[in-house]
């Protein structure tokens, strides 16, 4: 993968179990869901959107908690319960007026290679499914909870030029 399919980015969407999660599924006995975010992917979102990016999520669970830390990292397009998450895209994208070569997607699973085969920049992680890396452009070095989603806005950051911004009042 090149700078050049990063550098065009201004949308990029995430699935949530398995990218801001490890990927289990914590139940209580009264049905109750709970996951597990990990507070630097948290810090990574809030600086690639500082630096102009739009973000999204796009799942198939639908979830209080996501909704919550959704609100809390300032994501306003969530998109939970999709069965078909290209049409989500899709109408994200008319929302924004992006064509899909400016947006990226985050994904684990074969749910996700309908979106995944169709943006400019299609991203996953070391557990997702043989299939899935092989349309992936990116697959990152860290596991889903575990710094996955950080590795990808700094990635993004790095080959826009914005990095050194973000973290400039960090290094005063």
């Amino acid at each position: 993968m090149t700078i050049e399919k990063i550098k065009p980015i201004r949308l990029i969407a995430f699935d949530v179990d398995g990218i801001f999660t490890d990927g289990g599924l914590y139940l209580s006995d009264s049905g109750e869901e709970f996951k597990r975010f990990n507070s630097l992917d948290g810090h990574g979102l809030k600086m690639l959107k500082a630096s102009g990016i739009e973000l999204a999520i796009i799942t198939g669970r639908t979830s209080r908690c996501v909704e919550l830390r959704a609100k809390n990292l300032g994501i306003t397009h969530v998109y939970q319960g999709v069965e078909k998450k290209w049409e989500a895209m899709q109408n994200l994208l008319g929302k924004l007026q992006l064509a899909q070569e400016l947006a990226a997607f985050m994904g684990d699973d074969v749910v996700d290679l309908p979106v995944m085969r169709r943006v400019g920049l299609a991203i996953t992680v070391p557990k997702a499914p043989p299939v899935v890396h092989d349309h992936a452009h990116y697959t990152t070095k860290h596991e889903g909870g575990h710094g996955a989603v950080r590795e990808v806005c700094e990635l993004i950051m790095s080959a826009q030029g914005t990095l050194n911004a973000q973290l400039a009042p960090y290094l005063e």
